[in-house]
């Protein structure tokens, strides 16, 4: 009962402190965004303004899918033999629409089914900065950096290694995953672990709250350029009452110190107003968080430093036209020929979220920064999470860029006009972003190549390795113009929904070559977990049709005996052969090039 209490406290002051905080603004002039008035009748928080009926409804706009090509595709588009045979249709569900609002996107991998967390409802609102991921990972945030031998001590004398995956974006802590062993299993409820600069272990490490992925949780932040707050969460976005941004002393579960009803809420992405005035000018943090209106706030990792904007520390002197951003794990063998490739062609720069990289990443960034390339990267350790993470790339990469390629490293953008050229050349990516001011968006159909014959990973490279592809075509991918896109950041991966008044256009003139069905020992590895909210694993047994999937393939991750073989229905070499005139024998490695 006393806890209850608790909680519904915490409920009533956040309501008390968004009335004094909206009072604050209201007699210092009030706050005028792009998209109306901060504070009217209809947004004060719950039984300050018009009670809960004036409150506004937060349900996803609805997202409206390119049109169809209804006729053949065009000839130059196609090779030789293809352009003689019967035009391949799309499917009708092209493109994947995203799941409906009223429906919560599919959790991520259960966690071990003798796991005895205490629920939500039971457990404390305190901050943690710890939080259990499948696997029995568990992922750390400081806001120091231990050193390069930190080590995770657990309750009860056990540890173990703590891995650095970097600097986090928006709260600027570091970030660390280390295994939990078998040991600190036992303990319950579960605590998170201690982390120490060296490989010294406490016996007696005093734990504190451990957050657990599987619940609802806000996990990141980012500060805008127009001084609007992102909050990265699940679990809340599509609330029947709206939802609330709350912010609140770091360490203080009862400090509130503002609370707002959000401007916009999709997907995994709710955009509040900033705190007031008076907190923005402290050289303090805030912990922020959200809540499904007259619920209590959701457990947060997130927090809020004012005059801290995101996109503005990645200020270029001159705006780039063209970049290029995807969601990256363990892909370092792939990933010098795609940025080689995609810079020769007008990519100017490079952003790659780091999806908890084992591999050598890192080495392969250096080598490539090395000849002049640039490249981000950001940390995002989320899983499940890509939507978010592209949300977060249009959002805080306007200030760099005009337009953003978002597309995979297992991807390439090409055209076929191009295959007379001597040499590539930026001015072809930017003749596909030459369009008229009101688009916002280009599409490009997506060819998927098949394993072509090949069982291991071709050391001259993808783009020569993989030689004929499915007839079929089920996606397309997208350039995106950022300052296009539509406040609510909602996307279906690839592409976005766009502000009133830009619209979406097909370009026929180019395609991505999808080199998607690679040899088996590097295509097993997408069995292991797929990185969108709104694709099933593959391991799963449920959306056995979707498009996502290999045809045929099942859910065990068991080999076909005739994998090299499968899916080559059309010979296409159009790009191996142009790629080979300008960079000799291919740009998988340094070696194979001609010099």
């Amino acid at each position: 009962m006393a806890h209850h209490r608790r909680r519904s406290c915490l409920r009533r002051v956040a309501t008390i402190a968004g009335g004094v905080s909206a009072g604050l603004l209201l007699l210092a002039g009030g706050h005028t965004y792009a998209h109306g008035q901060l504070f009217s009748p209809g947004l004060l928080p719950l039984g300050l303004g018009g009670g809960a009926d004036c409150l506004p409804s937060f349900a996803p706009p609805s997202f409206a899918p390119p049109p169809f090509a209804l006729s053949p595709l065009p000839p130059y588009l196609l090779s030789e033999a293809e352009a003689e045979a019967e035009a391949p249709q799309p499917e009708a569900n092209l493109p994947r629409r995203l799941l409906p609002g009223h429906r919560s996107p599919p959790p991520p991998p259960c966690l071990p089914s003798n796991l005895n967390l205490d629920s939500e409802a039971d457990r404390s609102h305190d901050d943690a900065d710890a939080v259990l991921l499948p696997d029995w990972e568990v992922l750390l945030l400081a806001d120091a950096e231990p050193g390069s031998k930190a080590t995770c001590a657990f309750q009860g004398g056990a540890s173990s290694p703590a891995r650095a995956l970097g600097r986090l974006p928006g709260s600027g802590r570091h970030a660390y995953v280390c295994p939990m062993p078998e040991p600190a299993r036992s303990i319950q409820p579960l605590q998170a672990p201690v982390l120490l600069p060296t490989s010294a272990a406490s016996a007696d490490c005093p734990g504190h709250a451990l957050l657990n992925w599987t619940d609802r949780i806000a996990f990141s932040s980012a500060t805008l350029d127009n001084g609007d707050v992102l909050v990265f969460a699940k679990g809340v976005n599509h609330a029947a009452g709206g939802v609330q941004c709350i912010y609140r002393h770091c360490g203080d579960a009862h400090g509130v110190v503002a609370s707002f009803p959000a401007i916009t809420s999709v997907q995994q992405v709710t955009r509040c107003p900033p705190p007031p005035m008076h907190l923005n000018s402290r050289n303090t943090e805030l912990r922020i968080t959200v809540s499904a209106t007259g619920e209590d706030p959701i457990p947060s990792l997130a927090t809020y430093r004012p005059q801290q904007s995101e996109s503005g520390l990645l200020l270029t002197p001159e705006k780039n036209l063209i970049c290029a951003c995807t969601m990256v794990h363990n892909v370092s063998k792939f990933l010098r020929e795609w940025v080689l490739y995609h810079a020769a062609v007008g990519v100017d720069h490079f952003f790659l979220y780091d999806n908890g990289s084992l591999d050598d990443f890192a080495d392969q960034v250096a080598q490539l920064r090395s000849t002049g390339i640039k490249i981000s990267t950001v940390p995002w350790p989320w899983i499940k999470m890509q939507e978010a993470g592209f949300s977060h790339s249009a959002a805080t990469h306007q200030s760099s860029c005009k337009w953003m390629a978002f597309i995979d490293v297992d991807e390439f953008i090409f055209s076929p006009n191009w295959s007379g050229s001597e040499q590539p050349s930026k001015a072809m990516l930017q003749a596909l972003v030459s369009v008229d001011p009101d688009v916002g968006q280009v599409y490009l159909w997506c060819f998927d190549f098949a394993p072509s014959g090949q069982t291991s990973h071709p050391q001259e490279g993808v783009i020569q390795g993989y030689t004929c592809r499915r007839k079929q075509i089920l996606r397309h991918k997208s350039l995106v113009r950022l300052d296009a896109v539509d406040h609510s950041l909602e996307n279906a991966i690839h592409h976005f929904t766009l502000k009133a008044g830009f619209k979406s256009i097909w370009n026929f003139q180019a395609r991505v070559n999808h080199y998607k069905y690679q040899a088996w020992t590097e295509f097993k590895s997408k069995f292991k977990r797929r990185v969108s909210a709104y694709v099933a694993d593959w391991r799963d047994p449920i959306n056995l049709e979707s498009a996502d999937r290999a045809p045929g393939l099942g859910v065990d991750g068991v080999e076909p005996v005739d994998w090299a073989q499968r899916y080559c229905d059309i010979k296409d070499n159009l790009l191996q052969q142009l790629s080979r005139r300008w960079f000799g024998n291919g740009l998988g490695s340094p070696g194979s090039q001609d010099t």
